[in-house]
């Protein structure tokens, strides 16, 4: 599959790029592509979540009456469930939510989404650029040209680029992210895929070993 690099002004530089076919036009299985976003999702909780049990929490454990001949149910400490101020049955603990997933699967879900986003041509190929400071306006220039400034974007560097990271962290429909650190999440979480040429490189070198 090739598809034309464009300049950072939006024209057509007369170039063409090759996106792998094993990587950008494959079957996209959708049950891998569950399992991915599941665990990129799980990794994001913190799992501090915490309640008190009935042992934690403070009050008397003395019997609060007899045992029999009140007519009512029986019952412990003021500790208990069942009262205002006692223990939670069955609250949350601190967890770790990770989980393991194959390398193998996790690759062909990356595919999978990059080969959705081929299909709906939602990916736009530009030439390498830089800044030598800072500069949102100056991106969001880019945005513009490109005509996906109203768009929620995802920019794949090919290496990571510091001032051009600094350049999109206010605007929030725009990410930057490294070719090689790129996940399925973010890829299916885009309506604009912008890869730079050398960005196409090392995902064609990333996964087409797979």
């Amino acid at each position: 599959m090739e598809i034309k690099v464009l300049n950072i002004s939006g024209q057509e530089t007369g170039r063409m790029v090759q996106l792998d076919d094993s990587i950008f036009a494959i079957e996209p299985n959708d049950h891998a592509i569950y399992l991915d976003v599941k665990q990129y999702l799980a990794n994001q909780r913190q799992g501090t979540h915490k309640s008190k049990q009935r042992n934690e929490v403070s009050g008397s454990t003395r019997k609060l009456k007899r045992q029999k001949g009140t007519g009512t149910a029986r019952s412990g400490s003021i500790k208990s469930p069942l009262f205002r101020g006692g223990g939670r049955v069955f609250g949350p603990v601190p967890r770790d939510y990770n989980f393991k997933l194959n390398k193998k699967v996790k690759q062909l879900a990356r595919k999978s989404a990059l080969s959705y986003k081929a299909k709906d041509n939602a990916i736009t190929v530009v030439e390498d650029f830089n800044f030598e400071t800072p500069k949102t306006k100056e991106f969001v220039s880019i945005c513009n040209n490109l005509n996906i400034a109203d768009k929620k974007a995802l920019f794949v560097l090919g290496e990571s680029n510091k001032n051009i990271y600094l350049s999109s962290r206010n605007l929030q429909r725009q990410k930057v992210v490294n070719a090689s650190s790129v996940n399925t999440y973010e890829l299916l979480n885009t309506n604009a895929l912008v890869l730079t040429e050398s960005s196409v490189e090392v995902i064609n070198r990333m996964f087409k070993v797979s």
